[in-house]
């Protein structure tokens, strides 16, 4: 058998194998966020609150709780989140808002939410109006460019 065909054969067992371990992993991470999903639906209910402000920021900077900030992973400690403030009652929080829903809440108005904990996971009605998602256009290669 020549050299080259060995050489080939062994690249295409390390690759199997790796593919193997890559399908093994993704299950594994795919029953964790079912299992979290879960947890997450479990805890909802629906609140009515004043959104002030949105925006997205780091979690540091964002006002989010001390132990909410412990317990999350030092890598995403950086990463800029969709942060929602918003007037639930007399108090004012800091809310983490899922990224599908956060392009649909309007600021300066009044909405029902679904709220698991901290996060926001859908939004039910706006007071005064309907739910108004704002398409993003793309911009051009030379719009792009000049700033």
């Amino acid at each position: 058998m020549p050299v080259w065909s060995i050489v080939l054969l062994v690249i295409i067992a390390v690759l199997l194998v790796a593919f193997i371990a890559l399908f093994i992993f993704a299950n594994k991470l795919k029953k964790k966020q079912d299992a979290q999903q879960e947890q997450i639906d479990a805890a909802k209910q629906i609140m009515s609150m004043l959104v002030i402000d949105k925006k997205k920021m780091k979690l540091k900077e964002s006002g989010l709780p001390k132990m909410v900030l412990e317990q999350t992973p030092k890598y995403l400690r950086g990463s800029k989140m969709p942060i929602v403030k918003a007037k639930i009652g007399p108090r004012i929080m800091s809310l983490m808002c899922d990224p599908k829903v956060f392009d649909k809440i309007p600021v300066k108005a009044e909405i029902k939410a679904e709220v698991s904990g901290i996060y926001i996971t859908g939004i039910k009605s706006v007071r005064g109006g309907k739910i108004v998602v704002e398409e993003k256009k793309k911009k051009g290669l030379f719009k792009r460019k000049k700033g």
